[in-house]
């Protein structure tokens, strides 16, 4: 966020001498419309439904074609409104119209809306886009959904997400860039570089919301809204570096998670809010609670009631109420009282007040008709740079004997439910998505011209067909099985206690196997899956996630060969269930797992992962060799040449990871540093070379310290976190 003018601050200044204190708190109130008639349950809870899949999109509409909506205009008129949660462009007009125009001080509100993983051009969830290891495409899909945003009025994202996530069993695993602390920093920065970065045109930028601050990653036993309890050290190296490095790139705005860290919600925590964000890192946007998380912390048992929870949160460092108008009805009393400074909330109202500013909401409040109706029709553009971020995210998990790719004129039999269903490709949160312009992958086939017939045999919740399934046995020469998970079983209470493919598939790939037919499995998921039967059996495996409104053309051009895949795993995959939480940078043990009984490991599965982090196959093979490290007085220069050695030019994520072998606090026994992306023709080769600044080498204690602390260290390179070559050096800083 570059800094504002001195006549900007100067304004910002003037309407803080104007306002009462009524007119400063509402400066603070952001809400959701109240719904009234054609369905019991508040607005909240029916976004809910249709986010967990309960009722459909086309259920939603019907509803709300038979509701009305509440816009609480009356406290609006009176400034008690600062933002609404809205995708409606016709509606923030509305809105906006009444806060300009009818108020004392003509503040316009800002709106703001999930905006995950692209808005009208839907791209892939961010598990799945973070394995591009491209900073430059992350960037342009971000950059491209501010643009569309922006054109229905919506200024404000609430993403990037950026939890490190560890457990595959929390479903919110779909919307961050994984379990890696660096890959993670690389995909927040460049988030907020393509949300803010165009920021001297109005119709170009938005502000990016940094979430769920902070640990919400860690959630215990992978349970959605659960406890949190880590050691601050573990917070500082692992869970605090992407918003670090987002607050660098300068991020306008935080979210608060719902969770409590070591005791204290992370809405209410002074510690993370103000001692670390503000002072150390030098915030100085505003923080926004997760919805209704401010009351949520009286049944988390820290606040006694809805004044104490208006007073702690404010005190805290917490600037905006989402949703539950506590600060509006509790906050002037404990102002008055001197509960809370005038100070805080002045503050409070600066931060909120400079990123309106900033926005230009108060030169240009409203959309235009033109602007409204841009992108009813996608560009080309965003259509290209979907489908380009989709084939870039699919990960070859195993092809045996070459099984990939497909020819065109081999007889296929498309088999499973989640082949054919358009809005399953979106993947969870994205609510702006449209069916109409999703491609699934029968339709991908059919864009292709290949050969095959559809048998939807049976859905991730549904019984088997038998005689449907019999029917694309006998007619297919090569089976492809599109497996895996609704979008609603993944993202936002969608925790899964096992992480086996849900329903009666495993069953389905069982029969397809035992034809004795070459069979392919297709992967849609929004997390990491246990499938060691799978794995075992099943001679080609391709992780398509969930790819985003392009995804069927993506896996048919890599399902025929027209795209060597090139994606990698952002997050490990276990062996079981059992083995959550599971992650390729755990601290080194002193027993590692091993053969041996008397190891850190399970009695009934293997100790190392199914696939591990940074993992991903190509049609082509590369062959590293050559390992060195030139050393200078800042940085270490680690190189190895790598080799096409197949038949077809690919791209290669050449990764550098590092281990300190003794240090004054147990380190992981790999973490990544850096990487390059390398795209060769068959039998080329070429030194690759990663820069691994010293100064990035080292750890936080749990005082917040940093240390630099001379002695051994390993240096691997690799295409993955287990396939490495590996040199000791000894550095000095």
């Amino acid at each position: 966020m570059r800094e504002l003018s001195a006549e900007q601050k100067n304004k910002i200044t003037s309407l803080l001498e104007q306002m009462t204190i009524e007119e400063k708190i509402g400066q603070l109130n952001q809400i959701s419309p109240s719904i009234v008639g054609g369905f019991d349950v508040s607005f909240e809870e029916l976004i809910e439904m249709m986010t967990d899949g309960r009722i459909s999109k086309e259920e939603f509409g019907r509803i709300m074609a038979g509701a009305r909506q509440d816009y609480h205009d009356d406290v609006n008129r009176a400034g008690g409104l600062s933002s609404v949660l809205s995708s409606d462009p016709e509606v923030c007009n509305q809105l906006q119209k009444i806060a300009v125009e009818e108020t004392r001080l003509g503040i316009p509100l800002i709106f703001g809306f999930d905006v995950i993983h692209g808005f009208r051009t839907v791209v892939p969830i961010a598990l799945a886009e973070a394995g591009t290891f491209e900073p430059e495409l992350m960037e342009k899909s971000a950059r491209i959904a501010a643009k569309e945003s922006r054109a229905s009025g919506i200024s404000w994202h609430f993403s990037p997400m950026v939890d490190i996530s560890r457990d595959a069993r929390w479903g919110r695993i779909s919307e961050g860039p994984g379990e890696d602390p660096y890959l993670a920093s690389v995909f927040a920065r460049a988030k907020v570089r393509g949300q803010q970065g165009d920021d001297r045109d109005p119709s170009g930028y938005v502000a990016s919301c940094l979430k769920h601050y902070v640990a919400y990653g860690a959630c215990e036993s992978g349970r959605d809204y659960n406890t949190v309890s880590m050691a601050k050290s573990m917070l500082h190296n692992a869970y605090l570096p992407p918003f670090k490095a987002a607050v660098e790139e300068g991020a306008a705005t935080v979210m608060a998670s719902f969770n409590d860290l070591n005791g204290v919600p992370c809405t209410m925590n002074e510690y993370t809010l103000r001692t670390v964000l503000r002072e150390k890192y030098g915030f100085d946007g505003f923080v926004v609670s997760d919805a209704n998380a401010i009351k949520e912390c009286i049944i988390h048992g820290y606040a006694q009631d809805e004044a104490d929870a208006a007073e702690k949160a404010l005190n805290a460092g917490m600037d905006m109420d989402m949703g539950t108008w506590i600060y509006s009805h509790q906050l002037k009393k404990a102002v008055e009282e001197g509960r809370v400074p005038m100070e805080r909330l002045d503050d409070a109202v600066r931060r909120i007040l400079q990123v309106k500013m900033w926005l230009s909401l108060f030169d240009k409040p409203y959309v235009t008709e033109e602007e409204i109706h841009r992108y009813d029709v996608l560009p080309q553009e965003h259509l290209d740079h979907a489908l380009e971020a989709a084939e870039k995210s699919i990960v070859l998990l195993k092809n045996e004997k070459g099984l990939l790719p497909l020819k065109k004129d081999q007889k296929i039999s498309l088999i499973g439910a989640l082949a054919a269903e358009k809005e399953e490709v979106l993947g969870s949160w994205a609510m702006s998505g449209r069916a109409s312009d999703c491609v699934t992958i029968q339709q991908g086939l059919m864009n292709a011209g290949a050969d095959f017939s559809y048998y939807p045999c049976c859905t991730p919740e549904s019984e088997i067909d038998e005689k449907e399934t019999d029917a694309a046995i006998a007619a297919g020469d090569i089976l492809v099985a599109v497996v895996g998970e609704y979008a609603s079983m993944s993202g936002e209470a969608s925790s899964r206690a096992d992480i086996i493919l849900p329903g009666k598939q495993r069953e389905l790939l069982e029969k397809l196997v035992a034809s004795g037919k070459p069979v392919v499995a297709l992967l849609m998921n929004g997390r990491p899956l246990a499938l060691p039967w799978e794995s075992e059996h099943i001679p080609a495996i391709v992780e398509c996630w969930h790819l985003g409104i392009q995804m069927g053309n993506a896996v048919a051009r890599v399902l025929f060969g027209e795209v060597n895949p090139g994606g990698k795993l952002t997050c490990t995959f276990p062996s079981a269930s059992g083995q959550c939480p599971m992650y390729y940078n755990a601290p080194k043990t002193g027993r590692p797992g091993s053969r041996s009984k008397f190891t850190s490991r399970y009695l009934d599965v293997p100790s190392a992962p199914l696939y591990p982090f940074g993992f991903g196959l190509s049609y082509t093979t590369f062959e590293y060799g050559d390992l060195a490290v030139e050393q200078t007085a800042d940085t270490l220069a680690v190189s190895v040449t790598l080799k096409n050695t197949g038949d077809v030019a690919g791209s290669e994520v050449v990764q550098l990871y590092m281990h300190d072998v003794a240090a004054s606090l147990v380190r992981p026994a790999k973490e990544l540093k850096g990487f390059r992306k390398v795209t060769l023709e068959p039998g080329e080769s070429r030194k690759v070379t990663v820069a691994l600044p010293k100064e990035q080498m080292g750890f936080y204690d749990d005082d917040m310290e940093y240390h630099l602390e001379d002695g051994a260290f390993i240096l691997y390179m690799g295409g993955n976190s287990r396939d490495c070559l590996s040199e000791t050096v000894t550095v000095k800083f």
